[in-house]
């Protein structure tokens, strides 16, 4: 499950996403127009330090990107090249908001979350001792066999990013596609990670975990 916090947060990851992503290889888009959310998703950091969310955004009226976010504390060690921006979180403080395809907290949350077939966290608040589920924005399924041995993942050994983003690790390779509604049928092997949200009335291809 993943806590969140009704929190504010400055600047917005939205606004983060409008400055980064015109910078991608892989956006398309104009630059200099703020980002709309289609939808987003959490998957748990079992250490419960890192907060993994992965948004689908884009220009209005353009195509959607996928974008996963890890939010920490402090600065991931050699992964200049992977930050997203930081903000100041009301509850939290100062985090640093990185993208994820270069994060291995993240790595090792959506192998799990594909392989082990769990998908998306259930997102709840804290609510005077009491816990309130917060409604999910999409809906993730995953074809993994349900697998909970399934084996660690360490570091990220190096990462292709384009059209989609290949994360290469010691136990498994991750597709992640990076827009979803047209460049889905990527032909990626092993288990799969699927979604759809609102305007998008198909599933379609998110990701793809391969063991090694």
């Amino acid at each position: 499950m993943a806590l969140l916090h009704r929190a504010t947060l400055r600047p917005t990851k939205l606004d983060l996403l409008t400055t980064w992503l015109p910078g991608r290889q892989w956006y398309e888009g104009p630059a200099g127009v703020d980002v709309v959310s289609a939808g987003a998703y959490r998957f748990d950091d079992p250490a419960g330090s890192v907060g993994i969310e992965t948004m689908l955004v884009g220009a209005p009226g353009g195509a959607v990107h996928q974008v996963p976010l890890t939010y920490r504390g402090a600065p991931l060690d050699g992964a200049d090249e992977w930050l997203v921006g930081t903000t100041e979180h009301s509850a939290l403080g100062p985090r640093w908001v990185y993208d994820g395809c270069g994060d291995p907290v993240y790595a090792a949350a959506l192998a799990h979350a594909i392989l082990a077939g769990t998908g998306q966290a259930e997102q709840y608040f804290e609510v005077d001792g009491r816990r309130e589920v917060r409604e999910p924005t999409m809906t993730v399924v995953a074809s993994g066999a349900g697998d909970t041995s399934v084996r660690p993942v360490g570091d990220i050994r190096r990462v292709v990013d384009g059209a989609s983003a290949v994360i290469f690790t010691d136990s498994v390779e991750l597709v992640v596609v990076r827009r979803p509604a047209t460049d889905g049928a990527v032909g990626a092997a092993g288990a799969t990670l699927s979604g759809n949200w609102d305007g998008q009335p198909t599933i379609v291809p998110l990701a793809y975990a391969r063991t090694l």
